[in-house]
């Protein structure tokens, strides 16, 4: 086949215990998904899960203990971090129930949603999409996938954000309003999920604006943490 332009290339991700790696199709996010964090967002309960998208050209891959560099955006004076569980999808299909869920899911990592929070906070104002907060170049950092064949599924444990060695963001993934399986579920009601899926299951409390040199590391229990440095 023949192209007018050349193609852009595949986003991957570095698979734990392997020389192959994860290509990524869609990223699908979850809003609000830790009840504290959605009351420091003005809102409380567990309302139905909504979803929003980011381009798969917008993750920037981490390797095994090393930072990487990400830019810092134009038009935003409050760029803010989240620190996510990502949970990669192995096998598609649509309708899944979340008593099978898991049998779709080819593992985890930890992820960034960087988001451009006055540019979102307009657009809430005004009706309008997210994109402009939300689908940014390099928003979304993600580490190496570990496999679920090594985790077993990750239910609970520690997630965790630093910048410049303080802790920002601290929580237990027990927490989630939505449930990884219950995410699958939701997900696949609306759209038919495809291996290469990723998504990025919300945030806890304690998100915050982070400025050049700023230096985050995330992490979750059971999968290899990441170091960025917003340059």
């Amino acid at each position: 086949m023949t192209y007018a332009i050349p193609p852009a290339p595949v986003t991957s991700l570095p698979i734990t215990g392997s020389d192959q790696r994860f290509p990524v199709r869609r990223v699908y996010c979850v809003g609000r998904n830790y009840v504290e964090h959605a009351k420091e967002m003005g809102f409380t309960g567990r309302e139905a899960p909504f979803f929003f998208l980011k381009p798969a050209d917008a993750v920037v891959a981490c390797a095994r203990g090393a930072s990487v560099d990400i830019a810092y955006p134009s038009l935003t004076k409050d760029f803010h971090h989240e620190v996510e569980l990502v949970v990669a999808i192995g096998t598609g299909g649509t309708n899944i129930a979340a008593a099978d869920a898991a049998k779709h899911i080819f593992g985890y990592a930890v992820g960034l949603d960087m988001t451009r929070r006055d540019l979102q906070g307009e657009s809430k104002k005004t009706g309008r999409p997210w994109e402009i907060g939300k689908a940014v170049d390099q928003s979304a950092p993600v580490g190496p996938i570990t496999p679920i064949a090594q985790t077993g599924e990750i239910k609970s444990g520690t997630i965790n954000l630093t910048v410049n060695g303080k802790t920002t963001q601290s929580s237990d993934m027990d927490k989630l309003i939505w449930s990884v399986n219950e995410i699958i579920e939701h997900l696949s009601d609306a759209w038919e999920l495809q291996p290469g899926d990723l998504i990025m299951t919300g945030t806890p409390e304690g998100v915050a604006a982070v400025v050049k040199g700023d230096v985050m590391v995330a992490s979750c229990a059971g999968v290899e943490a990441i170091t960025v440095k917003v340059v």
